[in-house]
Order: C-alpha cells, then sequence, then structure tokens
C-alpha cells in the first residue's frame, strides 16, 4: 500500500472507530470527529514525535484536542497507535471507563481536560512557552481546534499571546467544518475569514482541503518549519465526511448516527490498521534554573505591612529557593507585587497583559510539564477566568493563585473592583483550597504552603497595610487555624482585614467585662472544624464576620461546619452594593467593623 493510501485508510479507520465508540454508548459526537480525520491520519503518519509507551518523556510532542467534543476521534487514534485496544474502545462513555465523554488525564497521553470550548488552544500557548523559556526543548505544540469554538475570546487572546511570542512551536490545526451545533458557523467555510484574524495576530496561516492527502501532507511538513509565527492549517472540511446520510447536513451534532452498520459500510468496513508513531530523537533534558539559597521574609510584629506585598516578597523568597516555581501576572504586578519576582527572576516571569483566560490557561501548560507557577492579578478579575479554573479541577491540574484588593477594604475605587465573590467562587471547585491571610508573617508561610499543596490554591490579599501580630517563623498549616484571643463568652470569626476588626471588638468588649474568644480563621476551606466545633461548645454562640458578599463565604464556612449543633451564628457580612470610600467608612458601611462585631456579640451574649 503506497503512503497516499494508507493515509487515507488510516483516516477512514478513524472514521469508523468513531461511529463504532459512539453507537456503542448510544451518544457522543462521531460527525465532529469524522471530519477532522483526514488532518490526524496525517499527523500520526509521519509528523507527531510522541512515545505513547513513555508518555513522561519531557521531549515528547503535545496532542490537544481543543474541540474536545471530536473524543471518539482521539480515542481511535489511540487504538490506531496501540495504545488502547478495541475492546477498550468500546467502552466509551460507559460508567467506569477511562474513555470519558470528553478527554481527561485519567488517560496518560491526555494533559489536560478539554470540552468546554476555546480553552485548548490558550492551554497550548502555555505548553509552547514551557517548551521556549522553560524547559528549552524542541517540541512542538498541535492543537486541533473546532471552527464554532473560534468565536470564543480565549481564542483571540492566545492567538495574540502566541504570535507576541512568536511560538513557531505551536501549530493550531483548525478544522472548519462550517456546521456548529444548530446552524452554520459565523464564517462558514470562508478560510480567508479566519486567515485574516490569524495573520493580524501574527500568525502564518496555511488554507488547504482538509480531506485531501497530499494537501495535508504539504501543510504539516510546512508548519513544521518554523519561521519565527505560530502556525494555522486552516482546513475545509465536511461535518460528517464520508456518509452520505449525515455529511455537511445540520440536525446531527452531538448524535450517534441512526443507521451505523449502513455507515460503517459506506466508509469501506471495519479495519484494523496499526500506525507508528515517531518517537523524539536527541538527548536533551529539561532545563534547570540555579537557585541561590536564603531565608524567608520577614516582618517586625508591631508594624504594618499589605499582605500582598508580603505575598511578593514570599514569592521572590521561593524562587531563590525553588527553580521550578515561575510566576505569571495580568499586567497589575506593581498592585501585586509580583514584580519583585520579575526583578530578581526575569527568566521565569510571564507577562500575560489584560488577558486572564491567557493567563490561567498558561499556568495550567506550565504545570502540565511539572513547573509550580503562581499567577496573580486582581481578585475580582479572576471571575473572568472561572470556566478555566473549573476546567482545571478536571485536569487535576496544579494551580497557585493569588488574588489582590479583595472587599469593600480597598476603599475609593468603588465596587467594579471589589472582589465580594472569590470566595464563594474558589469554594465551590473540586477539592480547592482556599487561604485569606490577615498579616505579613502569615502571608509568607502560606505562600510557601501553596508550592506543595496540590489541587487549586487561592489566596486572598488585603489592598491596605495591616498590622502584623504573628511572629516570623510561626507555623500555619492549611486546615488550621488560631486563636488569636481566647475567652469564654462569645467567639468572634474572622479572617484577613475583619481579623483585626474581630480583635478591636473584643477590646472594647472587655471592657464591658465580656470575654471574647477570636479565631482567625485563615484556612477558609479546608476549615478547622474542630476548633469551630470547641468553641461552639465552650462560648454562647459564634460572631462571623467577613469583607464579602454573606453567600458562600467565611460565614457559610463555620455554618455548614456546625451544622445540627444548635449554636447560634450571627454572620456579618456586606450585604448592600458599595461605593467609594475610604476603607473605614465602607467597613462601617456594611457592617463588618469593629464596632458591628461588637454590637452583634452584646446581642448574642444577652440573647
Amino acid at each position: 500500500m503506497d503512503h497516499l493510501t494508507f493515509r487515507f485508510e488510516l483516516a477512514q479507520q478513524l472514521r469508523v472507530d468513531s461511529v463504532r465508540a459512539s453507537s456503542a454508548a448510544g451518544s457522543g459526537h462521531p460527525t465532529s470527529s469524522m471530519s477532522a480525520a483526514d488532518l490526524l491520519a496525517g499527523l500520526l503518519d509521519g509528523h507527531l514525535r510522541l512515545d505513547f509507551d513513555h508518555p513522561d518523556d519531557p521531549r515528547n510532542d503535545h496532542l490537544i484536542f481543543s474541540k474536545g467534543h471530536a473524543s471518539p476521534l482521539y480515542y481511535s487514534c489511540l487504538k490506531a497507535v496501540g495504545a488502547i485496544d478495541d475492546a477498550e474502545l468500546l467502552t466509551f462513555r460507559k460508567f467506569g471507563s477511562r474513555l470519558e465523554g470528553h478527554p481527561t488525564p485519567v488517560l496518560p497521553w491526555v494533559d489536560v481536560a478539554t470540552g468546554s470550548l476555546g480553552q485548548g488552544l490558550p492551554i497550548g500557548v502555555g505548553l509552547a512557552l514551557t517548551a521556549r523559556r522553560l524547559d528549552r526543548l524542541p517540541y512542538r505544540v498541535w492543537v486541533l481546534c473546532g471552527d464554532s469554538e473560534m468565536a470564543e475570546g480565549s481564542i483571540w487572546e492566545a492567538l495574540e499571546h502566541a504570535g507576541h511570542e512568536q511560538l513557531d512551536n505551536l501549530i493550531a490545526l483548525v478544522d472548519v467544518n462550517r456546521l456548529g451545533q444548530t446552524g452554520q458557523t459565523m464564517h462558514g467555510w470562508d478560510l480567508d475569514a479566519y486567515a485574516a484574524r490569524a495573520h493580524a495576530a501574527g500568525w502564518r496561516t496555511l488554507q488547504i482541503d482538509g480531506h485531501d492527502p497530499e494537501q495535508v501532507e504539504s501543510a504539516l511538513k510546512d508548519a513544521a518549519s518554523g519561521d519565527g509565527r505560530p502556525v494555522a492549517v486552516l482546513a475545509a472540511t465536511k461535518k460528517g465526511k464520508g456518509v452520505a446520510e449525515v455529511e455537511d447536513k445540520p440536525g446531527f451534532h452531538g448524535k450517534a448516527l441512526v443507521h451505523p452498520d449502513e455507515a460503517i459500510r459506506e466508509l469501506g468496513g471495519i479495519r484494523d490498521l496499526r500506525v507508528t508513531v515517531a518517537k523524539p530523537t536527541g538527548t536533551e533534558t529539561p532545563h534547570t534554573f540555579a537557585v541561590r539559597g536564603g531565608g524567608l521574609p520577614a516582618f517586625e510584629v508591631g508594624g504594618k505591612v499589605a499582605t500582598r506585598k508580603a505575598y511578593g516578597e514570599a514569592l521572590r523568597a521561593l524562587g531563590d529557593r525553588r527553580g521550578d516555581v515561575v510566576a505569571l501576572d495580568g499586567e497589575v504586578s506593581n498592585s501585586t507585587f509580583s514584580e519583585l519576582f520579575r526583578a530578581a527572576f526575569p527568566e521565569r516571569y510571564f507577562e500575560m497583559y489584560i488577558a486572564e483566560q491567557q493567563l490561567l490557561s498558561a499556568a495550567i501548560g506550565m504545570q502540565v510539564r511539572g513547573w509550580t507557577p503562581f499567577a496573580s492579578t486582581f481578585a475580582a478579575f479572576l471571575t473572568r477566568a472561572y470556566d478555566f479554573i473549573r476546567m482545571a479541577a478536571v485536569s487535576r491540574a496544579n494551580l497557585r493563585l493569588m488574588g489582590s484588593h479583595a472587599g469593600v477594604s480597598i476603599g475609593e475605587d468603588g465596587p467594579s473592583q471589589m472582589a465580594l465573590e472569590d470566595l464563594a467562587a474558589f469554594r465551590a471547585v473540586h477539592g480547592s483550597t482556599v487561604l485569606y491571610p490577615c498579616d505579613g508573617n502569615q502571608t509568607v508561610r502560606l505562600v510557601e504552603a501553596m508550592a506543595d499543596q496540590t489541587g487549586i490554591s487561592y489566596m486572598r490579599t488585603t489592598r491596605g497595610a495591616t498590622p502584623v501580630i504573628y511572629q516570623p517563623g510561626e507555623e500555619f498549616p492549611i486546615g488550621g487555624s488560631r486563636v488569636v484571643r481566647d475567652g469564654d463568652d462569645v467567639t468572634l470569626v474572622g479572617a484577613g482585614i475583619t481579623l483585626h476588626e474581630a480583635l478591636r471588638a473584643a477590646e472594647t468588649l472587655d471592657q464591658e467585662g465580656i470575654r471574647a474568644r477570636v479565631i482567625d480563621l485563615y484556612s477558609i476551606k479546608p476549615v478547622d472544624a474542630a476548633t469551630l466545633r470547641r468553641a461552639a461548645t465552650e462560648t454562647s454562640g459564634l460572631v462571623t464576620a467577613e469583607d464579602h458578599w454573606p453567600e458562600g463565604g467565611l460565614g457559610e464556612a463555620v455554618l455548614s461546619t456546625l451544622t445540627g449543633t444548635g449554636t447560634p451564628v450571627r454572620i456579618l457580612a456586606v450585604r448592600n452594593m458599595p461605593g467609594s470610600g475610604t476603607p473605614a467608612e465602607l467597613l462601617g458601611q456594611a457592617g463588618i467593623d469593629a464596632p458591628a462585631i461588637a454590637a452583634a456579640a452584646r446581642k448574642l451574649v444577652t440573647a
């Protein structure tokens, strides 16, 4: 069998197996898989360099299915290279199968979970940046994109950043099959429209008939010859290619074929071809960065420092001690103080500009290769990338995120800059860790702990300087809390800015003969249930105060811990839309300052 004939037959096998897997499941996206089969057949046979027996080889190329709904095609590729067998292919979408509806890293060859459209390409940018600037290895990153997802803003953030960074190790294979879920896409088969946008972002484009093996081969060969620009192969294809009942027809998206046996016969029947994928060559190893060692920053008790500044100083110190730590920021590094890391380690700092989706995606891509990314921006702006955070959890990614300028305590900037939802949002992420330090030394130790924490870690920091109340070097384990002041009448629970308000309230109450226990609940998730339950038993009730909406934050974390105990809990939180003002004015207006906490405690004690 000559080379082009083999490619054609391999593509047909990928189509047949996509149909078979979807039909066995009774659901799936076979038509979206069939359109890209020729592209993947060409890629597997001669262009991808990936050792499927050793998926952790750092020299391997990376293949990301940004159009994750084409998972039947991906799994059919795995069968064609011998990574899975036919029996496993037919477990697609079944309970307990590794072949989930959309790919996840349950499979060792899958870097990240996809399926939420618009995420694969920006993550690919992160991996390509990693290859270029961190690993310093010649692997390439191939991303299969669907044309529908090209409307996503995250795609254009990725295109612009890849062009800016001249990532010619990144190749996007865009499957322009014209049809979305409900009808024609925005640009249909207008390849020029896609090309113009990619050119404007600094990409090289190749327009081809995605079903012509010769054109596919020529484009893949050309794409791999870098000239300083990322490459987009714009392939005109037909959804459901090869089966007359569904080819280029609307109404069949996300559905198993009605007549699979006839479709398989039309495609030439079941085949059992095997393709040998090239393995990476050379003896290169990932680059490692020299470290200098040194201690952690320390702040004098009684002084004042903003926790956001302590974060920056701690991050710089971590960079001194660990060469795997990298930092990314969304063009607010002089506010988050990640600029301190940038000044010390410019080769490990990544400016992602005002593109929060790309910021998160780049961090996700970097952790795929074992780097330890810390990404920072204003806490309010992380909400723009929330779907990427949610999907990072599905990817089993290890991310460390810092959100600064949280709550009404930022003052005059007003509500557009005030994160009042972040604690709830991050608590809802599967397996997440949510931290809210109150002083500089606590921040330092928690940043250190985040570096080795699995899953999604989030630290909320405060804009203004707060008193340093803890000695340098004190321990603050994740999942812990600190009883800052003891008392047996009532318990005040705060974190971050409100911890200091609670301490002030306790001083006022003490003058009235009310002994208040004050708990610093710096770990919002996981929460220190034992300390809270002990307080519930030993005092008359709890008052919680948080610079956050009442829904989903510190107060509800406490309530969920004390469910069924009958303990009175009074939740003080921001309940009305704030405006501009001084931090003190806004804390007072919200009813979360020391006088408000003291008033709530009095009512609880006398109830």
